[in-house]
């Protein structure tokens, strides 16, 4: 008897998630998935449900796959999935909420403390041969106020660390309850205002598109740090860009971007002041497994609930 399949978008899934799947027939869709690719496979194989690591599913593929009752996030962002063309089908969405979440608060992290340390632009000129030890100074988070917007998994762990660093931690999230003592809960106009460094963990909804922009930026401090390793579609980047070069923004640490992979030439490459990297605040080897398990964990609870 045919075992229901299951279409992976991406190459490969880790070995403890297909230890979880062993009753499906797995398909991989490879690692940049095209519309036409997902819809030839669905017609092809009529999955039960869908892994999503990469690429976007929308209706047609929806309609491609009749048999499709689950769609499971490698990850927590779902944006890239038509949560509405999904429950017209009664097609469930689910995400592996805080899988990654220690993976991307230490990028957010690393990318927040290279740009206060000046890290990169540090690096290069060493390598060039200068000593600039009698012209540099950093900039020193503690006593700092930093101020988060999305309070999820990611965000409350972030929030910890920064924290432990004595930096004093604003945050807005109107759906996030039960905050830790050590976040402060403002609205975003206080996160704008006093905040010297803001840090975004939150999701890409219509409502919050380009909610760092020319306007935003302006009601900040001078010199603040801006990090981005949620949805680049939260930022206007020619806005953020503007307000780099003007040093009211001292520097962004960016992970995620409007068009990814990232077109070349981008009005961000070479520019001084953006750190960048290329969408990889998940991506460790310990966030790949617990993804993995989780997303296959969400299919088994829609499809199997007695198997988890």
């Amino acid at each position: 008897m045919r075992r229901p399949a299951l279409i992976v978008t991406g190459a490969d899934l880790a070995q403890q998630a297909l230890d979880l799947l062993t009753d499906f027939e797995i398909i991989y869709a490879g690692k940049t998935p095209t519309e036409d690719d997902m819809v030839a496979l669905c017609q092809r194989h009529d999955p039960v449900a869908m892994i999503v690591r990469y690429g976007a599913v929308g209706a047609k593929v929806m309609d491609a796959a009749p048999s499709l009752r689950v769609i499971s996030k490698h990850g927590s962002g779902t944006d890239t999935i038509d949560k509405a063309a999904a429950q017209a089908r009664g097609i469930e969405v689910r995400a592996a909420i805080g899988a990654n979440a220690a993976a991307v608060a230490e990028q957010a992290l690393a990318l927040l403390l290279a740009c206060a340390k000046s890290v990169v632009s540090l690096n290069t000129r060493m390598h060039a041969g200068h000593w600039d030890k009698a012209t540099h100074k950093s900039i020193e988070l503690h006593g700092r106020t930093i101020g988060l917007v999305g309070l999820g998994a990611i965000g409350q762990r972030f929030a910890r660390m920064c924290c432990a660093m004595g930096m004093k931690v604003l945050g807005f999230d109107p759906f996030a309850k039960n905050l830790p003592d050590f976040i402060e809960p403002v609205d975003l106009q206080t996160i704008w205002r006093e905040s010297d460094a803001i840090s975004l963990h939150c999701p890409l909804t219509p409502e919050n598109r380009g909610m760092v922009n020319a306007q935003t930026l302006a009601q900040c401090k001078p010199g603040v740090i801006v990090v981005n390793t949620a949805r680049g579609g939260l930022v206007n980047e020619a806005a953020l860009l503007a307000a780099v070069q003007s040093r009211q923004v001292f520097a962004a640490g960016l992970d995620s971007f409007v068009v990814e992979p990232m077109t070349a030439p981008h009005i961000f490459h070479n520019a001084p002041h953006i750190i960048l990297s290329p969408h990889i605040g998940g991506v460790t080897s310990d966030a790949y497994i617990n993804m993995g398990v989780g997303a296959a964990r969400n299919v088994l609870d829609v499809l199997a609930p007695t198997a988890v």
